[in-house]
């Protein structure tokens, strides 16, 4: 327990969604390289940002990326993504996705939800579940207004809830004036789902988790604020 409370009291404090974070994802991980279990507890939420990164570099709608479990070259797609994010045959036992960029997703969130069953986090596992549907609900709504299958679209649908579960989210973020503000909308509701699923723990590796999922979001916002400001 003490090793516990040593981990969470050393870090600082996070302020609001908006305020700068204290410090960037790769600087928490490194706070936790003598822990492999939390620094890959920790590293599966990054992932995600890491992914999305990866994502708008190859999109062209940035320049530079800045990856926590990446490196530089992944991130660019200069060099091999881990074998757990890359192996055909790991997401083809799921269920074959026909887009390239969908099957990394599948593979990814089929990742994390593993790890939450081998460290027994029901935080990340809530998180993982949580993610999958809002992101499956998100491809519905815009399949739908372009007038696609969506079946086509949807990722690791094993691990979905209905898209009604987040339907109030989806419709304020369909609602928004612009992409950016969109983009917002989507944060500050996974901002909120937070506020309401980190009470479930105390002082286990699952309340460092929702710390990280905290760092990563102000992070995000603080990206997308300056990508708007740029605009």
């Amino acid at each position: 327990m003490l090793d516990r409370y040593y981990y969470l009291a050393s870090l600082p404090t996070l302020g609001e969604l908006g305020t700068e974070p204290p410090m960037g994802p790769a600087e928490l991980l490194e706070h936790l390289i003598d822990s492999r279990q939390r620094y890959e507890l920790v590293g599966s939420l990054f992932l995600l940002d890491d992914l999305l990164q990866r994502e708008s570099f190859l999109a062209g709608e940035v320049e530079e990326v800045d990856p926590a479990v990446f490196s530089i070259q992944q991130a660019r797609n200069e060099s091999p993504l881990p074998e757990y994010l890359a192996g055909e045959s790991a997401v083809e036992a799921k269920g074959s996705l026909g887009v390239a960029a969908d099957r990394l997703w599948d593979a990814y969130f089929h990742y994390a939800s593993e790890l939450a069953r081998r460290f027994h986090s029901r935080f990340l596992e809530a998180w993982v579940i949580f993610e999958v549907t809002l992101r499956n609900a998100l491809v519905t709504a815009r399949a739908k207004r372009l007038g696609l299958d969506e079946n086509e679209y949807l990722v690791a649908t094993d691990l979905s809830l209905s898209v009604e579960e987040v339907a109030g989210l989806v419709s304020e973020w369909s609602a928004a004036a612009t992409p950016l503000a969109g983009q917002q909308v989507l944060l500050r509701g996974r901002w909120a789902w937070l506020a309401e699923n980190d009470a479930w723990f105390s002082f286990r590796d699952d309340e460092l988790a929702a710390y990280a999922a905290r760092l990563m979001l102000l992070r995000q916002w603080e990206r997308i604020a300056a990508e708007g400001a740029g605009r």
